[in-house]
């Protein structure tokens, strides 16, 4: 799954990588070292620039709150549970299938935060001695250090309680497709701990390698076939992952020391 990330790259930074044509310097946000569901995230996406008489899809750098809500949705309150789409079934889901179809982004990030139980918790927990036990958290990032583009969908629901010209009247909220994590060894795995992504958690998110970024912007691409094809993993090999602090698990800690390695992890054993 994906329920945190990082994303400190510069608007200007993104708009380079990903060869955007507008965005607005108001629209800035701040570096984010723990992105949590409900905020606001950067999304690049193609579409008609609005009020403009060239519809041609412009290639756009937005912010977007993270947590989908469905456009038929009566209140905006399941969006917090809608942060993550499965690959699986993304194109036949009530929820996500018409996103799918003709509203999909990417979702810049420096990589996501997954947490594993420690053994030494997991004995406790079968025990009965501790009913919620400790996670360490491990970051996973590409390890050239190139951009983490997750693949993600987004959707716009109008407030009806609001007038027209209302500033909120309109969300735009955005949710991340997930795929079965790779079970290939990592490119760098720690010292100690796990050596593939499926031994820290069987889902991640899905990473769009840039000979797939156009195609998957592209809001001409309709059928749903073709846009599955679109949903295989990336080759295997690319990633790497290692333990960081505890304190990421609080949502309000934010700072780049978050993603500081650790020589080991906090959390006992964990393999």
């Amino acid at each position: 799954m994906c329920g945190r990330y990082a994303a400190s790259r510069r608007p200007e930074d993104l708009a380079g990588i990903f060869e955007v044509e507008k965005w607005e310097p108001e629209e800035t946000l701040a570096p984010d070292y723990n992105v949590a569901p409900t905020k606001e995230v950067y999304a690049v996406l193609d579409r008609p620039l609005k009020d403009a008489d060239d519809r041609r899809p412009v290639r756009q750098l937005r912010r977007l709150k993270w947590g989908l809500v469905p456009s038929w949705s009566k209140t905006p309150e399941g969006g917090a549970r809608m942060i993550n789409a499965r690959a699986e079934t993304v194109h036949e889901k009530p929820s996500y299938r018409r996103a799918f179809t003709s509203r999909r982004c990417i979702i810049p990030a420096d990589g996501y935060f997954e947490w594993v139980t420690g053994q030494q918790e997991r004995d406790l927990e079968v025990e009965g001695k501790k009913k919620r036990p400790r996670k360490q958290p491990y970051f996973v990032l590409p390890a050239d250090g190139s951009i983490f583009a997750m693949a993600g969908l987004y959707e716009f629901w109008r407030d009806r309680t609001l007038p027209d010209e209302h500033p909120q009247a309109w969300w735009v909220t955005c949710s991340v497709i997930t795929t079965e994590a790779e079970s290939a060894p990592l490119a760098v795995a720690p010292a100690e701990g796990p050596r593939s992504l499926a031994d820290i958690h069987p889902r991640m998110p899905l990473m769009l390698t840039a000979d797939r970024w156009d195609a998957w912007l592209d809001p001409a691409r309709t059928d749903v076939e073709d846009l599955r094809g679109l949903l295989a993993p990336p080759p295997g090999g690319l990633m790497r992952a290692y333990p960081v602090s505890t304190a990421v698990s609080n949502v309000r800690n934010n700072g780049p020391e978050l993603l500081k390695e650790l020589e080991g992890p906090e959390v006992g054993t964990l393999f």
